[in-house]
C-alpha cells in the first residue's frame, strides 16, 4: 500500500492561513464560552491574486470545508482549482461542523448522525447508476471511497432555521472583513448564501449555487423545512412579508440585482426542480440563470459533482461564470 505522500501529488505554491469568526460570549455554569464560532481557512496565489474579488466556499448539509479541498480518491478539490485560476479562496466550516466547535448545551440539540444509507441515496443513488458515469469509485457500503465520502459527515443542528441564521451571521462578519466576495455554495449551504447576501446588500458580487436545495417551501425528512421559500430562517423582503407564503414574488433586498447561477449535474435529482429555484430567485430580483452542466458538454454528474471523477471539468464552467460576472461588476 502506498502512503498518500508517496503518490503522484500536486505541486502548488500558495499563501495560506486560518482564523475564526467568533461567536457570542455567553455565561454558563462552567464559565464564559463562545457560541458557534466559524472556522475559516484561506489560500491565495503566491503573488497578488489575479482577480481582486475573493471567493467564499460554503459546504452543504452534514459536510465540512473539506468538501472543497479534496475528493474521495485523494485529488485536489475545487478550492485548489480556484486558487490556480488566480482567486483568493476562503473555505468555511459552517457553525457546528468540522473544526467549528459544537456543544449542544450552547448551540442547541444535535440532529441525528449522518448514515451511510442517506449518503448513498443523496450522492450515488441506485436508480441513477447508469446515468451517473462520473462516480467511477466504489458504490457499496464498506467501499474505500464511500468511507472517505461519509467520514467527514456529521450531525446538523436540529433547529435548521437557527443553524442557517448562525451561519449567515458569521458569514456576514466575514464579508465585513473582505469587503466583497463571490459566494460558492453547495446543497444545504444554498440557503446560507441567500441569507448572507440579504444580510450584506452590495457586498456579494455573485452567487454560484451548486445543486442548492429546493424547491421553495420543500420539506426534507430528518432535516427540516424551507419555511420562508428557499430558507428555513426568516428572510426579509420589500415590502415586508408578514407570513412565509407572502415571500414569493417580493423583492429580497440583498438578492435584488445580484448575479446568481444555479449549477446542476445531468444525473442529479436536484436538476428536476432547479428551474423552480431560478424562478423564485428571479421573482426576488436576482439576476438568476441555470447552468446545467450537460448544456456545456459536461455529462454524467450527480449531486456531488464538486468531488466526482471529473471535478476538474465541472469547476471550469463555474470559473468562467465567475470571471464573466466579476468583470461586469
Amino acid at each position: 500500500m502506498t502512503a498518500p505522500h508517496e503518490k503522484d501529488g500536486h505541486d502548488v505554491t500558495v499563501r495560506r492561513g486560518q482564523f475564526w469568526i467568533p461567536g457570542e460570549r455567553i455565561g454558563t455554569e462552567h464559565g464564559t464560552v463562545q457560541r458557534a464560532p466559524m472556522f475559516v481557512q484561506w489560500e491565495a496565489p503566491a503573488g497578488a491574486p489575479a482577480h481582486p474579488v475573493p471567493l467564499v466556499l460554503i459546504h452543504g448539509g452534514g459536510g465540512q470545508g473539506t468538501d472543497w479541498t479534496g475528493t474521495p480518491d485523494g485529488r485536489p478539490g475545487w478550492a485548489t482549482r480556484f486558487v490556480e485560476a488566480g482567486f483568493a479562496v476562503y473555505v468555511v466550516d459552517r457553525c457546528g461542523h468540522g473544526r467549528s466547535p459544537y456543544h449542544p448545551d450552547v448551540v442547541g440539540p444535535m440532529g441525528p448522525p449522518f448514515p451511510y444509507e442517506a449518503a448513498r441515496a443523496l450522492f450515488l443513488p441506485d436508480e441513477a447508476r447508469s446515468d451517473q458515469t462520473q462516480w467511477t469509485f466504489g458504490r457499496e457500503l464498506g467501499s474505500e471511497h464511500v468511507d472517505q465520502l461519509v467520514s467527514p459527515m456529521g450531525p446538523l443542528p436540529a433547529d435548521l432555521a437557527e443553524s442557517q441564521r448562525l451561519d449567515a451571521d458569521r458569514l456576514a462578519a466575514l464579508l465585513d472583513l473582505l469587503g466583497e466576495a463571490v459566494l460558492v455554495t453547495h446543497s444545504a449551504g444554498g440557503p446560507v448564501g441567500w441569507l448572507t447576501a440579504n444580510a450584506r446588500p452590495g457586498r456579494v458580487a455573485g452567487i454560484a449555487a451548486i445543486e442548492p436545495i429546493g424547491p421553495a417551501f420543500a420539506e426534507f425528512p430528518g432535516l427540516g423545512t424551507l419555511t420562508w421559500g428557499l430558507t428555513s430562517a426568516e428572510i426579509s423582503c420589500d415590502p415586508p412579508a408578514e407570513r412565509p407564503e407572502d415571500v414569493p414574488g417580493r423583492s429580497i433586498p440583498g438578492l435584488d440585482g445580484t448575479p446568481v447561477t444555479v449549477v446542476t449535474g445531468g444525473a442529479s435529482a436536484f436538476a428536476g426542480f432547479a428551474p423552480q429555484v431560478v424562478d423564485f430567485l428571479t421573482g426576488a430580483g436576482a439576476g438568476a440563470s441555470l447552468l446545467h452542466l450537460p448544456d456545456v458538454g459536461v455529462t454524467g454528474n450527480g449531486h456531488g459533482l464538486i468531488f466526482e471523477a471529473n471535478s476538474d471539468e465541472t469547476v471550469k464552467p463555474v470559473i468562467d461564470w465567475i470571471l464573466a460576472t466579476t468583470a461586469r461588476s
